[in-house]
């Protein structure tokens, strides 16, 4: 994020955008309880109600001119939390092994505890790398490509290899963001270390 784009940001609570991400936050349990309940079809409506909020907040926010803390906040944790819930309805239907669930869940238990780090030095959760949102993007198009796979014929077997395909990018981009961003929660850490004996760090 350059400089013009970190002066861009405010404080503001009640903009269109937060008001997508916030919509996006209260389906969530819905798209939970439709997976688990085997209501594929719903499941999938509401996970494409979703990806489009998530376009457009972002999109809007740039364009008009609102890109707020709240929201900076509000559009990974909603993310997070549709992977989260869509990894665990999946692997509870056997959709998809246990071992995918624990290979994501254990990247976002990684950055967690990333938070309470930046705070003691003065720093809130660093900006989202766009190898992140690559990530969320794959995952995003392999969950209900996953669901659609379960369709017996023809479709289920098409739709297969690409939601595996979709997966599997998926969930290494996932894990390349998180190396990008231990390595930038590092470099921010060191900062204020080298502050005070006015060096600058090599």
């Amino acid at each position: 994020m350059s400089g013009a784009d970190q002066q861009q940001v405010s404080n503001q609570i009640l903009t269109v955008p937060n008001a997508l991400s916030a919509l996006r936050l209260v389906l969530v349990p819905v798209f939970f309880w439709l997976i688990l309940t085997g209501r594929d079809a719903a499941a999938i409506a509401v996970l494409m109600v979703s990806g489009i909020s998530d376009y457009l907040d972002g999109t809007l926010a740039r364009r008009w001119g609102q890109v707020t803390r709240l929201g900076q906040l509000l559009d990974p944790f909603a993310d997070r939390l549709y992977i989260l819930s869509t990894l665990i309805a999946l692997g509870w239907r056997d959709i998809v092994p246990w071992w995918l669930v624990a290979a994501l869940i254990a990247r976002d238990v990684l950055l967690a505890l990333t938070i309470p780090v930046l705070a003691s030095h003065g720093y809130g959760p660093l900006p989202v790398h766009l190898l992140g949102k690559a990530a969320t993007f794959n995952l995003l198009y392999a969950f209900p490509l996953l669901l659609l796979a379960e369709i017996s014929g023809p479709v289920g077997s098409v739709v297969r290899p690409i939601a595996w395909a979709f997966a599997w990018w998926g969930l290494i981009l996932y894990w390349w963001a998180a190396l990008l961003y231990l390595r930038q929660v590092r470099a921010a850490i060191a900062i204020p270390q080298a502050e005070p004996g006015g060096r600058q760090p090599g």
